[in-house]
């Protein structure tokens, strides 16, 4: 063996593969910079799909119903196998595919007349998000594992953990920041037409799969070994089935976005009964952005020290609060020259236990996976939530139809809200991992 065919060789060993880089980290920022970019592609065209489909097209609210519910089901339905195959793929594979799919909705949405190619194009803009979204937050937990070991020999390690600790709240900042400028962006595309969005839309996700080929490094979907005093928990991309624990975890945790989603949901309905307006879901909307980047990190940081057996109670007390808020005011007149009020309590609460619960349940992943890929554990964590929307906002809906004028019964969807927010809140710490740094699942 000659001596450069000696370098290549010690070269392949030390990667893991011959064909792969011997960079093997993303950079903490691209992963970010990714997730702002992809929320800006999705946010300027989505929002306005439903617009179009009436105002163009003609189409009723049972059409466009379906249309938006399908695409949130296929995406969210669909993370537990996005993260599968981003485990068997590597999570540069699976997220370029994921561009390329949505691309491929866009473009299906540029063809669309009628109903049937609309909702294939909806479903298939949904499917590039379940690809794209597990196989990034595994790469940012992987970043936040490697911080967590550097930061345990580092020189100024307090520093350095600190700052890889706070990549997942990092990371909802970053895609709140996106679902703030993607409308914006897509309300001035809207006016030279929605097809226009629709191309630029395409056009950001192309480029995002270009830096993805160029930047991402290329490496092999494999698990990184278990703590040497540990036995080594089942493998395989399905073993997240096999943790009982992280089950049940993923069904109260499946609360926060079933809670969340009532922005959308139920907020209409109780600014209509408030007299407020629907004209008034754009303010509101706007608190709530505001609300999470500007508080998301220092909340971050705070839960962080309290560790997760506090801060996930308290995060679904906090959405408790604010349905029980809204609770009683649905019962009586809205306030005099104030009618926002009873929304604006309701997407602070909201808006806090989201902060408080999400960026910490994120890390905590990482403690179930225990040394396994993680991407089918964030998918798995995702679906659930998918079904709980589906089930909750069915049940709600008949509920939901008493709540238009202030009276008893227009208490009744808050209540049950109110109710499984509290469940989860006594509930949940029952199942989190067994673990060292249960203080802090990314710990600093």
């Amino acid at each position: 063996m000659n001596t450069s065919t000696a370098a290549r060789t010690s070269r392949a060993e030390a990667t893991g593969a011959g064909d792969a880089p011997a960079r093997v980290e993303p950079s903490p920022r691209l992963l970010l910079a990714s997730q702002l970019i992809f929320n800006i592609g999705f946010f300027s065209v989505v929002p306005f799909l439903a617009v179009t489909m009436r105002e163009d097209f003609g189409m009723g609210a049972m059409a466009i119903g379906i249309v938006l519910g399908a695409r949130t089901f296929a995406q969210q339905g669909l993370f537990l196998f996005g993260g599968a195959i981003a485990d068997v793929w590597g999570a540069r594979r699976a997220m370029i595919t994921g561009c390329l799919v949505r691309i491929a909705g866009y473009l299906l949405l540029v063809l669309a007349q009628d109903f049937p190619l609309f909702l294939l194009g909806a479903v298939v803009t949904g499917v590039g998000g379940a690809l794209f979204s597990p196989a990034l937050e595994s790469l940012v937990a992987a970043a936040a594992q490697r911080g967590t070991s550097r930061s345990k020999t580092a020189p100024n390690s307090s520093t350095k953990g600190n700052q890889s600790s706070a990549l997942f709240a990092l990371l909802v900042v970053f895609g709140e920041v996106g679902a703030v400028v993607g409308p914006l962006l897509g309300a001035l595309l809207l006016d030279t037409g929605f097809d226009t969005a629709l191309l630029s839309g395409a056009g950001v996700f192309a480029l995002m799969a270009l830096v993805f080929l160029r930047f991402l490094p290329k490496t092999r979907p494999a698990s990184s070994k278990a703590p040497a005093e540990q036995s080594a928990p089942p493998s395989g991309i399905w073993s997240c089935f096999g943790e009982k624990k992280f089950i049940w975890f993923a069904a109260f945790y499946s609360v926060n976005l079933l809670a969340y989603n009532q922005l959308y949901f139920g907020l209409p309905v109780e600014l209509q009964r408030s007299g407020a307006g629907i004209g008034a879901l754009a303010t509101v909307f706007a608190c709530a952005s505001v609300l999470t980047v500007i508080l998301q990190w220092p909340i971050a940081r705070l839960m962080r020290r309290a560790g997760a057996k506090v801060a996930l109670p308290l995060g679904f007390a906090l959405q408790a609060a604010g349905f029980g808020s809204l609770a009683v005011m649905a019962v009586l007149s809205p306030p005099d020259g104030f009618p926002i009020l009873p929304a604006l309590l309701l997407i602070t609460g909201l808006s806090l236990g989201h902060m408080c619960v999400t960026p910490v349940a994120m890390g905590l992943v990482v403690e179930y996976s225990a040394g396994r890929p993680t991407g089918a554990f964030y998918g798995l964590l995702a679906s659930a939530g998918g079904v709980a929307v589906l089930l909750g906002n069915t049940a709600l809906a008949p509920l939901y139809e008493l709540a238009y004028t202030p009276s008893v019964t227009a208490a009744a969807p808050w209540v049950l809200l109110t109710l499984l927010a509290g469940i989860s809140a006594a509930a949940i710490n029952r199942f989190l991992p067994k673990t060292k740094v249960l203080r802090s699942p990314v710990q600093a």
